[in-house]
């Protein structure tokens, strides 16, 4: 069985008949969307992306400092800039 990552959930069919009741009653949270009894894709308000990127974005700004937490450093002096 596979794992649904959304409390909603509709068919294909129903979203090609109710794309814009579907999108208000996202409420700003992703929808699966369902072929045959499987998730075949997340439908996403633009305001729950986008939130989604800032958020990847964050953790991979933060894995570049682990990695680089330890140097090696270059020293500068505020003139040199």
């Amino acid at each position: 069985m596979d794992t649904i990552f959304s409390n909603t959930t509709v068919s294909v069919t129903e979203l090609k008949r109710n794309f814009a009741d579907i999108l208000k009653q996202a409420d700003e949270c992703p929808v699966a969307i369902l072929n045959h009894n499987r998730p075949e894709a997340y439908l996403l308000p633009a305001a729950y992306y986008e939130r989604l990127m800032a958020y990847l974005e964050d953790l991979e700004d933060a894995k570049l400092v682990r990695e680089r937490a330890d140097g090696p450093f270059v020293e500068v002096s505020l003139d040199e800039l």
